[in-house]
């Protein structure tokens, strides 16, 4: 035991282990204040860190601003280059507009077959028996609806209103079997070739164009819109895609497949394309354009 205590390296480390021990337990204990040894070990590495921190805080800026210089130098460059886009197509556009005037001029035409207002719908009901054949939207007289009216989904054209209510109205699909249903179409190009969509083939679930010109050259892949022609439908609304060119039963014109580009078998909501004018020159009235574009 006098040994145990003559060895001073062994009686200075208990000390300190039991002093270690005293202070971990204190630290431990749920207080509001903190020990001046706890203060004075908070201070001195709170005041290492500000001294580290605020330098590479300083530095961290400096890098970030430049970054954000080079970023700014970069997209200012960018935007120039659209900005100077922009003011060409701007000049193009309004070069474009000044020609179409005067073209509507030499024709006499002062309606823009494209123009057209848009009213939105909601599909409310459609009869399982007429699924592919009419749909009935939310949207009747009293919203400005009218008979003959262009109904067009995000995708594309997909029929007409047939009936008006005061609060509904009844669409007419492309889909439908009526074969008195046609809408004067175009095939855009150098050389646009002209015809109406008559008909639906379930089996392949696509619209049938026929009555075009055999002259015509057609090519799969090509995009099919309304030629603004028929009095309803205004000018430029996309129908779909050929996928196929045949010939008619006798040979002396083409027929062509076309994949719609709105999909008939899911509708729910609709817009109503109110043509802003339609002139005499292309049938103005429903019973002009019964016979062409179908009741």
């Amino acid at each position: 035991m006098p040994r145990f205590f003559s060895n001073k390296r062994l009686i200075l480390l208990l000390v300190g282990v039991i002093v270690l021990v005293a202070l971990i337990s204190f630290s431990l204990k749920d207080r509001q204040n903190a020990s001046l040894p706890e203060q004075i070990v908070k201070d001195v590495v709170g005041f290492g860190q500000s001294f580290f921190s605020k330098p590479a805080h300083y530095m961290t800026g400096v890098i970030g601003n430049i970054d954000g210089i080079l970023n700014t130098y970069e997209e200012n460059k960018r935007l120039k280059m659209r900005l100077s886009e922009y003011a060409s197509n701007q000049a193009k556009l309004t070069d474009i507009q000044a020609e179409n005037e005067r073209l509507l001029g030499i024709i006499g035409k002062e309606d823009d077959l494209r123009a057209y207002n848009s009213i939105h719908a909601t599909v409310i009901s459609r009869n399982p028996d007429q699924w592919e054949d009419k749909i009935i939207i939310d949207k009747g007289k009293d919203h400005g609806i009218e008979k003959n009216m262009a109904v067009i989904t995000a995708n594309g054209l997909i029929g007409k209103v047939v009936l008006v209510n005061k609060y509904t109205s009844t669409i007419e699909l492309l889909s439908t079997e009526n074969r008195n249903f046609r809408v004067a179409s175009v095939i855009p190009g150098e050389d646009p070739a002209f015809g109406l969509i008559e008909g639906y083939d379930r089996q392949r679930s696509e619209l049938i164009m026929k009555r075009i010109d055999s002259s015509f050259t057609i090519e799969v892949g090509q995009q099919v819109v309304s030629s603004g022609l028929g009095g309803i439908f205004p000018k430029g609304l996309l129908i779909g895609e050929v996928t196929e060119i045949s010939t008619d039963d006798y040979g002396l014109t083409k027929l062509v497949y076309i994949r719609p580009a709105a999909d008939f078998r899911m509708l729910d909501h609709v817009m109503i394309a109110k043509r802003v004018s339609i002139t005499d020159e292309f049938g103005t009235d429903s019973d002009s354009t019964e016979g062409e574009e179908g009741s």
